[in-house]
């Protein structure tokens, strides 16, 4: 097993794996896809994770890009009222 394969599962198994973290893992599998030498075994294996890591980054960012449409319309969608950032304090 590779070094990257076997941090992948042992991030899978003990804690949430970060955006970036998924998807500099999909970055390798495309790398270790291209590849002229890899056994058709190893090149589906990796393409499955790839599609799996793909769709669990689509859903990220549907979520980043839904709060930045909260942000930017200014409004909490579910209350009604403005999101609390914490950004700016006001000085009155």
């Amino acid at each position: 097993m590779t070094k990257t394969k076997k941090n992948s599962d042992e991030k899978t198994a003990g804690s949430k794996i970060t955006f970036e973290e998924r998807l500099e893992r999909l970055e390798d599998l495309g790398d270790e896809i291209r590849k002229n030498d890899i056994p058709l075994d190893d090149a589906i294996r990796a393409f499955e994770e790839g599609i799996k890591l793909a769709r669990a980054l689509e859903k990220d960012l549907e979520k980043i890009e839904s709060r930045i449409e909260i942000l930017m319309n200014g409004t909490d969608a579910d209350s009604g009222k403005k999101p609390d950032l914490g950004l700016f304090e006001d000085d009155e």
